[in-house]
Order: structure tokens, then sequence, then C-alpha cells
């Protein structure tokens, strides 16, 4: 049996586009609102009921996936749209190389069929492998300013406490002073704390136990500190400010050290380059 290259790979060719452009149209789509996780938050006594959106056909995929629950968390991602993210990642992968065959189809330039079909397989791995290390590093770096963001909460607190606040309103006073989306993340965990009747220091340290952000949590140890035992802890607050300020400068240090380390592999290439072409002329005259 005879098999049509170009007829197969225009049809796989076809499909693929056809795919493609049809998940694009179905997410610009408006979406309804994601409101089962804040509904939950809100009703913790009993379950809520599950609110379809149109990534609800990604579940059973993210469950999969073993998704990074605390990055997504802290850069305001669900499981269903990193999944979407890595299936788009893969697609694109798969469908470059059937492209690429399609176009030398098109030339008249034969190409084995094994070589597209593996390098698609290749490229999509590649792709969702890039597409994860993509989220990890967003949220790295959405950990360091969420990190600096609660040295300045941590001191502002402190202000507010001097001026003779009281715990509560010392936190909701300092969150509301600066703009951002950290001190808003900050602002809605409160919100969500006097809606539930619960202690905010509870809910930071909930929050920063969601989120991968253990500097957020010493806020709420030591405030509920004085808000239950009425200890003063304004010192306390601006002590752990400036450790936590030595320890960022610390950190942003050794980034940089590594950085460095890493430009010396170029630059020592280039010098071996250089002197290949100084010692050249004398190795041809040999």
């Amino acid at each position: 049996m005879i098999v049509n290259v170009p007829f197969v790979s225009g049809v796989l060719g076809g499909a693929l586009i056809g795919a493609g452009l049809f998940v694009i149209v179905r997410e610009t789509l408006p979406a309804a609102p994601a409101l089962a996780p804040a509904l939950r938050r809100l009703h913790q006594a009993g379950p809520a009921a599950p609110t379809r959106t149109n990534l609800d056909w990604l579940g059973g995929l993210s469950r999969w996936l073993r998704p990074p629950t605390r990055d997504l968390a802290l850069l305001g991602r669900t499981p269903e749209q990193y999944a979407l993210s890595i299936v788009t990642a893969a697609g694109a992968g798969l469908l470059a190389p059937v492209l690429l065959l399609v176009i030398f189809q098109i030339l008249g330039i034969g190409v084995p069929f094994f070589v597209p079909v593996i390098g698609s397989l290749g490229l999509a791995v590649v792709a969702a492998v890039i597409a994860h290390r993509d989220v990890l590093s967003k949220a790295d770096r959405a950990r360091r300013e969420f990190s600096r963001a609660v040295c300045t909460y941590l001191d502002l607190v402190a202000l507010q406490l001097t001026a003779a606040h009281g715990p509560v309103q010392a936190l909701e006073n300092a969150a509301a002073v600066c703009d951002g989306w950290v001190f808003e993340r900050i602002r809605t965990a409160l919100r969500l704390a006097q809606l539930q009747m619960h202690s905010p220091w509870d809910e930071l340290r909930g929050l920063s136990e969601e989120i991968g952000v253990p500097e957020l949590g010493d806020v709420g140890a030591i405030m509920q500190s004085s808000g239950t035992e009425g200890a003063q802890v304004h010192e306390t607050l601006r002590t752990r400010a400036d450790s936590l300020r030595d320890q960022i400068r610390t950190d942003n240090l050794s980034r940089a050290e590594a950085v460095t380390g890493r430009l010396d592999v170029p630059g020592a290439m280039l010098v071996f380059v250089l002197m290949g072409f100084v010692l050249y002329p004398f190795l041809t005259r040999v």
C-alpha cells in the first residue's frame, strides 16, 4: 500500500491548524468569573456549589499534571489556566514541524515522514517544559517582590501601633496606605477575615502558607501577641523588617555573584579565540 505523504501531511497540518484556531476562538470568548474559590473561602462551613467555566474540561488534565499550587496561587492563576498554557505551548511545538513539512512539500523538497514526527514530539516536550519553567520563574520574581513589600508593611504597621492604634486597625490602615498587587492581596485577606469574623493575623498566616511567603506569616505571628496578650510589638516589627532587609540584600548579592560566575565562561572562551588568532600565523609557518 502506497502512502501519499503530501496528502497525509496536508491533512495533519490542516487538522492541527483547525484545532489551534478553535482553542484561540474559545479562549477569546468572555468567560464567567471564577467565583468558586471566593465562595469557598467565604463559606468554609459547607461545600460551595461548583461554578462551571470554559476551563472545566481541563480539570482532569490539571490534576494529572500536578501543577505548582503555591506558585499559581501567588500569580493569581488557576490549575486549569496552567494546564491550558502547557497544552498551548505543546500544541505550538507540535504544529511547527508539520507546517514546515507542508512548506517543503509545496516547494517539492522531499523529507522523510519520520523526521517531522520526531521533531514534533520533541518540540512539544521542550515547549511544555519551557512553559512550566516560565511559571516557576515568574512566581520566583513575584515572591521576591512580595517579600520586599512585606518589609514596607512591617514598618507601616509599627508606625500605626506607635500612633496608638489597635492591632486590627493598624493592620488595616497600613495595608490601605500603599498601592500595588501585594497590598491588594493583603487588603483582600483582611476583608475576608472581617467578613468571616476571623482574626486578621490568622488570615495573614493562611495567606502566607497558600502562596509560600513565610515573611507575611511572621507579621501575623507578631501581631497575634499584640492582639491576644496586649504586648507592645512595634519594636519587634521594626527589628523583623531590618532582618528581612538584610536577608533580601544577601540573596541579591548571591544572585549577582551567580550571574557574574556564568559570565566568566564566555569571557574565557573569548580569550581562547583571541589566542587562536594570535598563534595561527606562527603555527602556519612551522
